[in-house]
């Protein structure tokens, strides 16, 4: 009988373990998730660019009523440090620049869809109202 030997080695790469979270661990890194998304603008900004187009700076000036262009480009920039934004400066007079969710950025819209549903059921089985923004409540 002849063995058959194999002509290449069998590579696997082992999968990534999660971290195992604390309570206080867990609490703590919810909490920095929190903080990069806070803000007025952060979350209102983000919704406008999951639906996965291309978005010019001026378009999204004009969906986000009532932000000034500096705290527009203040927010971009701070995605964009995050990894959560890629912002696209096409060198050119007049000037053009788009911004668009990074991979990254994209995995955060689920997130937020499974948040909006959870506020959805609690309201739901408890008789109560969505809860309001204090910016919204005060607008």
């Amino acid at each position: 009988m002849v063995e058959l030997t194999r002509t290449h080695k069998i590579v696997t790469t082992p999968l990534k373990q999660r971290k195992v979270y604390t309570a206080d661990t867990a609490a703590t890194d919810v909490e920095a998730v929190f903080r990069l998304l806070r803000g007025r603008w952060k979350l209102l900004i983000l919704f406008h660019l999951f639906d996965g187009k291309v978005q010019r700076f001026s378009d999204l000036e004009r969906r986000v009523c009532g932000i000034s262009q500096k705290m527009l480009a203040q927010q971009l920039r701070s995605f964009e440090r995050e990894g959560l934004v890629l912002r696209t400066d096409y060198q050119e007079v007049p000037p053009r620049v788009d911004y668009r969710l990074t991979p990254w950025g994209q995995k955060v819209c689920p997130v937020m869809d499974s948040m909006l549903e959870w506020a959805e059921q609690r309201a739901d089985e408890n008789d109560l109202p969505l809860p309001v923004a204090a910016s919204v409540a005060h607008a």
